[in-house]
């Protein structure tokens, strides 16, 4: 493993550099590591907090609206005093309801029990269109020139008051505007909706089968952004000439492809944004294909630099040596085995339930085989107990399973959390 760090950032990349005679693609792990140093270095911005609550008709079953206003209060009483905020109501439109004039309140106990009163006017009505919910925040952002936004939003259904393509706009015209948790309650809402919105925006998406858990997911996402000072990182990926970007994926803590976010900076140069950060550490996997060399002859096959405000915080070198002893060609670098399986497992899981979906029991009882088997062996323990309430284990021994019957909801659950990672500690 080899390592750089610089002001309180530091870039470790983790790999087998000994390629067999001829071989062309590298892989690596690129760990990013942002410490407390770093945060208590960023220049203090404004924050603003935007609470998105679906309110549509729907909301009003099994105490969920109740449950959401309750969830909505939970994120402002952990709210550091002196935060903007404003609270969106979300239906087939979008209007503040608080504050009533201005773009934002600041957080204090009066503006907290202002907003408490403003909740208990709402009630449940109208539809879902989740767009003009984020071009309304939007706006919100746009008022605050320079400062972090960071939203919220929780619904229980699907987009069904607007047409799909109006949601992709007003997604892409958020990027880089503010960033978004999304969260949906119960088990009618559209997991890739969420996930579009989630992705885009740098934010988590998660389930909450059960209203009464949202008032502690609420708290803890809140009490995350505000533990995220640096306002975006970047990473920027220089190649020699011959040298192809297979992919870049965030593989922990979970999995998000990022190839297609690239930025062009020049032939042989483009950037990856990685949103906000606080003090944590996040892991990337690249795969780079390039023209073999002779025998025992290194090449620089990337430089992977991790920049703030356009200034390098840290660097780390994938490089590629060819051999012909199979011995050091064969060794597999523990971290990159690790990542590759649990891409595999997201993916095994992904496949197995849309196999389930359409009645095809054999290719799904396969897969989530395959996945139970992945979980298992990685410590990926998240994903193993939710692997169990969609499939029985028959055979300890062999590993061999059978599905479910019904178990729905629980299978929702599963393809929502499936693309959590176990992590792997870093190799000395």
């Amino acid at each position: 493993m080899t390592s750089a760090e610089n002001k309180g950032l530091s870039v470790a990349v983790d790999q087998n550099e000994f390629l067999a005679e001829g071989a062309r693609i590298v892989d690596a792990i690129v760990t990013v590591e942002a410490t407390d140093e770093l945060v208590v270095a960023a220049t203090p911005q404004d924050r603003v907090e935007i609470l998105i609550i679906d309110t549509s008709g729907s909301m009003g079953g099994s105490d969920k609206f109740a449950h959401a206003r309750r969830a909505t209060l939970a994120a402002l009483d952990v709210m550091p005093d002196g935060t903007r905020f404003a609270i969106v109501e979300g239906t087939d439109k979008a209007q503040v309801v608080y504050p009533r004039q201005g773009a934002s309140a600041i957080a204090s106990r009066q503006e907290r029990a202002n907003a408490r009163h403003a909740l208990d006017k709402l009630s449940p009505h109208g539809g879902t269109a989740m767009g003009t919910w984020l071009g309304l925040s939007r706006l919100i952002a746009q008022q605050h020139p320079g400062a972090m936004v960071h939203a919220i939003l929780l619904t229980d259904g699907k987009n069904e008051h607007e047409k799909p393509e109006q949601l992709a706009r007003e997604i892409r015209a958020s990027e880089g505007v503010f960033t978004c948790d999304c969260r949906g309650v119960g088990f009618d809402w559209e997991e890739k909706e969420l996930r579009a919105i989630g992705s885009a925006l740098h934010g988590t998406v998660d389930i909450a089968p059960s209203p009464d858990l949202l008032a502690q997911d609420f708290a803890s996402m809140m009490e995350t952004s505000m533990a995220k000072a640096i306002p975006d990182l970047t990473l920027r990926m220089w190649t020699p000439v011959g040298t192809r970007i297979v992919f870049v994926k965030q593989v922990a803590p979970f999995i998000e492809d990022l190839t297609g976010r690239r930025t062009e900076l020049g032939p042989q140069v483009g950037e990856y944004p990685l949103g906000a950060w606080g003090a944590e550490d996040r892991d990337y996997h690249v795969q780079l294909e390039l023209e073999p060399a002779a025998p025992d002859r290194e090449k620089l096959a990337a430089r992977v630099s991790v920049l703030a405000d356009g200034e390098i915080l840290g660097q780390g070198l994938v490089k590629a040596t060819w051999t012909t002893d199979t011995d050091k060609s064969a060794r597999i670098s523990r971290r990159v085995a690790h990542y590759t399986g649990q891409a595999e497992l997201a993916q095994a899981v992904q496949e197995g339930l849309t196999a389930r979906k359409h009645g095809d029991e054999a290719t799904a009882t396969a897969k989530l085989q395959r996945a139970y088997h992945l979980a298992t062996s990685s410590g990926n323990e998240n994903t193993a107990k939710l692997l169990l309430s969609v499939v029985d284990v028959v055979d300890p021994r062999t590993g061999t399973v059978r599905l479910r019957p019904g178990a729905d909801e629980d299978a929702m659950v599963l393809s929502v959390r499936s693309t959590k990672t176990a992590r792997v500690r870093k190799e000395p």
